[in-house]
């Protein structure tokens, strides 16, 4: 054993702040409310349901993950947000129309005392998308200013011992790095004067930051992967995760290629398309955002397959990638692979992968595993950047002198080595040579 990280008990209240309560927030929310009352059972959640071996085969330690490291429990987490829509969470619930009306009626006094803080939005960002629920200020400091008093309010109404926000809004239209971003005091000099570089989702990250809180953000945008925000984050020890939760196609592609690379399996092409028709899909019908999403849906392949060091398999792989906005969907997306593989001698073959995926209920256990995850992270004394979170992600934030891991599986490896780590036991490699020898 070696010596475990001091991390401060899960006391008290744990308020999980999210913005956006559309499809992705209510279904979270809604769910953890079912599981508390026992109405329902916490599949697809790591924290809830997860389990992780310690020691050896043959010592049969595989204690629950919950019972492993001190979690938040469901019991003790209060939730809140922020929307441009005035509606509360039962109403926007029935509104998202993901989840069952007799499950919603459950606990529909629940879902209705969750009422939506104004948010901080600009329409130039997400153009597909306009509501009255928004603040106003002189400029974007102003605004952050509002977001911060509304994070004390919230945790002081609640009585909240500690918080954490995750970004679960729309996606924003494409931004690269500018000179705004590459300074906390370039950027703070930039909320002054309301800079164009700065979109919606910084002025959250940036709020979120600044009062210490660990922040997610769960959408393609670029939000807290600068040099401003890390340099904010350091400051205030405030852990941080994403990029844009992997729920349904990429979450099939970080399964099935690391399957095919293993066995040396060559990719010629890789055609992707979905068909969605919640808000979401309604946002991604814009260019702008749609190129946001494809630049994060695409780069997991690269580094899956890395075709500089297998050139033979994966150097003329086509990568093609679409989203069509179709209303009658609604939130049961569809997502169509049609993957050319090449195998012995050459020979051609086809993998053609179907999904009719159901994107807020794969992404609901995500959500609630970030939150729980970086409050551990930020009582363990963790903060920064947490790659060992990349398993929730699909483009995984990661130190700039490095590439992102997207296998699933090193990712899964990575995740409980480091709570094994937290805990001071030992790493396991599965090498296994010690039942042998």
């Amino acid at each position: 054993m070696k010596q475990a990280l001091e991390i401060a008990p899960a006391q008290g209240t744990l308020g999980i702040l999210l913005v956006g309560l559309g499809a992705v927030s209510t279904t979270t929310i809604a769910g953890v409310i079912a599981i508390r009352k026992g109405l329902a059972k916490p599949i697809g959640s790591l924290t809830q349901m997860g389990t992780i071996r310690l020691g050896k085969r043959t010592d049969g330690r595989s204690p629950k993950i919950d019972e492993f490291v001190p979690l938040a429990r469901l019991d003790d987490v209060v939730f809140g947000g922020w929307d441009i829509f005035e509606e509360d969470c039962y109403a926007a619930a029935c509104t998202a129309g993901v989840l069952e009306r007799s499950l919603l009626d459950s606990i529909r006094p629940e879902l209705e005392a969750i009422k939506p803080m104004p948010a901080v939005f600009d329409q130039r960002y997400v153009k597909r998308l306009s509501g009255p629920n928004v603040k106003k200020g002189k400029n974007k400091k102003a605004l952050a200013d509002q977001l911060i008093a509304d994070i004390r309010n919230f945790k002081q109404k609640h009585h909240c011992s500690r918080l954490v926000m995750i970004w679960c809004g729309s996606t924003e239209v494409f931004m690269k790095e500018g000179p705004v971003h590459q300074s906390l005091a370039a950027f703070e000099n930039g909320l002054e004067l309301s800079d164009d570089s700065i979109p919606s989702s910084m002025i959250y990250a940036y709020a979120a930051l600044k009062e210490g809180l660990p922040f997610a953000n769960a959408a393609p945008n670029l939000t807290a992967d600068i040099p401003a925000m890390l340099e904010l984050a350091a400051q205030t020890k405030a852990p941080l995760a994403g990029n844009d939760m992997k729920t349904g196609q990429t979450l099939i592609k970080t399964i099935i290629a690391p399957g095919l690379k293993a066995r040396l399996i060559g990719v010629r092409g890789w055609y992707s398309t979905n068909i969605l028709g919640n808000r979401d899909g309604e946002v991604l019908d814009d260019p702008e955002s749609f190129k946001t999403k494809e630049e994060s849906k695409k780069s997991a392949l690269e580094y899956i397959f890395q075709p500089h060091l297998y050139p033979d398999l994966y150097n003329d792989l086509s990568h093609v990638v679409r989203i069509n906005y179709y209303p009658p969907r609604g939130d049961n997306k569809e997502g169509w692979d049609n993957i050319d593989i090449v195998g012995w001698l050459g020979y051609p073959m086809q993998l053609k992968i179907n999904f009719l995926c159901r994107d807020s209920i794969l992404a609901a256990p995500i959500v609630i595993d970030s939150a729980l995850f970086l409050d551990l992270a930020k009582r363990a004394g963790m903060s920064g950047i947490q790659e060992w979170l990349s398993f929730y992600f699909k483009a995984p934030m990661h130190a700039r002198d490095l590439y992102p891991e997207h296998d699933l599986f090193i990712q899964l490896m990575k995740l409980k080595n480091t709570l094994r780590y937290m805990q001071g036991e030992e790493m396991i490699t599965h090498l296994g040579r010690e039942y042998y020898d």
